[in-house]
């Protein structure tokens, strides 16, 4: 395995034709992800798209579907990420929680608002995830198997 892979999780949520960002300063500019982020030692995969969605939007979310894996390699900093991207059911907003460091605030946006955004975009990981979920890609929880 390579020294510089990381494994991230994201969730693709779209409700009323409009997907939630988050919009986050990285490095000083203000960039546009999914709800995304390491997995934690000792977690489940499942558990931890639902734990970087809490933490970076407030809001509660179940996962329903793998929509997507993806490995990319960051250009400048050569670090690999490897992506698995969630589909599901939001649920309620925790009204004054605390969000991540970093995290300026979650954003409903429409796929031509993040098509004008792309320059911004934290990777190009943010269009291809809801690309293959737009095409319908939804693959059981169970493809993926935690081992204990």
């Amino acid at each position: 395995m390579q020294e510089n892979l990381h494994v991230t999780v994201a969730a693709v949520i779209e409700q009323d034709e409009r997907f939630l960002l988050v919009e986050e300063l990285i490095q000083g500019e203000v960039r546009y992800n999914q709800p995304a982020g390491h997995l934690e030692e000792n977690e489940t995969l499942y558990d931890a798209v639902i734990r970087e969605t809490l933490e970076e939007t407030a809001a509660y979310f179940t996962p329903t579907h793998v929509t997507g894996m993806y490995q990319w390699t960051q250009p400048e900093s050569r670090q690999t990420f490897m992506r698995i991207s969630f589909c599901g059911e939001l649920g309620t907003f925790e009204e004054g929680r605390q969000l991540d460091e970093g995290i300026i605030r979650p954003v409903w946006l429409t796929l031509e608002e993040i098509k004008q955004c792309q320059p911004q975009h934290r990777s190009p990981l943010v269009l291809e995830c809801i690309y293959d979920y737009q095409q319908g890609h939804r693959y059981p929880l169970e493809l993926i198997k935690h081992i204990v």
